[in-house]
């Protein structure tokens, strides 16, 4: 895979099954984002949960019940084919993992699309501040925290983060960087002390895969899109789809275009 690869190249590649691995660093340069497919019946009350907690969930765009093109981020792009990998949950429970979720889509379904932190990689990369999975060509790790979000109508649960290892001079610069993506989760929620957040063992990740923390870094944590997902297993509606953790949808927003100058 050509990191250069534009936006609609890629989804071209996952439209026709080419693609099915994470996405980090992959189309460089263009905002990656997360899917959560609802109802109409439940939408209100997701994009109020987003609306409430805009750290986890920055939203860039939603779709028109029924209409699977994201007209705001992505003109002419399917959701249903678009992305690496979905899952589909009923009722809580995650019940498969599929690459097309066209046999699926209904009339009412409306698509949320939010930032990503994948999307302010590309300027820590820039900056020379190293990204760990990229260079171990792995997904990142992802954790539940103790940290409760806002809730509205059945949406609720626990802030999920991303983590990153740093040394103490680059998270400083990774938090300067960052600050300025308030639309791909912004600053960091906690560097340090993965205990003081709840998360026990910094080698097994809730999501994603485990990375090397080297002698000299400490973790630095970023709220995550995920976080919508373990709001969906806490609501528990007759069903919902959002996409595989780490398998983004990747729009054609520049990323600095998200950047507060």
């Amino acid at each position: 895979m050509n990191y250069e690869t534009s936006s609609a190249e890629f989804r071209k590649l996952c439209r026709q099954g080419e693609w099915l691995k994470p996405t980090p660093g992959l189309a460089s340069g263009y905002v990656q984002a997360n899917l959560i497919v609802l109802p109409k019946s439940v939408a209100f009350e997701f994009l109020l949960f987003c609306t409430r907690n805009p750290k986890p969930c920055p939203l860039l765009d939603v779709t028109e019940a029924g209409d699977p093109e994201p007209r705001i981020v992505a003109p002419g792009a399917d959701i249903r084919t678009d992305l690496p990998k979905y899952r589909v949950f009923s009722h809580g429970q995650l019940v498969e993992e599929v690459t097309n979720i066209t046999h699926l889509w209904r009339d009412d379904f409306v698509a949320f699309i939010t930032g990503c932190s994948f999307s302010f990689e590309f300027a820590l990369l820039t900056a020379d501040v190293p990204v760990r999975h990229i260079e171990e060509n792995k997904n990142v790790p992802m954790y539940k925290t103790n940290i409760n979000c806002q809730s509205a109508g059945i949406f609720s649960g626990p802030l999920v983060v991303s983590m990153r290892p740093l040394s103490s001079n680059n998270a400083i610069r990774a938090v300067q960087i960052t600050g300025r993506y308030s639309k791909a989760h912004g600053t960091p929620i906690h560097l340090g002390n993965p205990q003081q957040i709840g998360i026990s063992d910094i080698n097994a990740p809730d999501f994603g895969d485990a990375v090397t923390i080297k002698e000299d870094e400490i973790p630095v944590f970023w709220a995550c899109g995920v976080t919508a997902q373990a709001a969906l297993l806490q609501a528990k509606p007759e069903i919902a789809i959002a996409h595989a953790p780490g398998h983004m949808f990747v729009t054609d927003i520049k990323d600095e275009s998200l950047a507060n100058d």
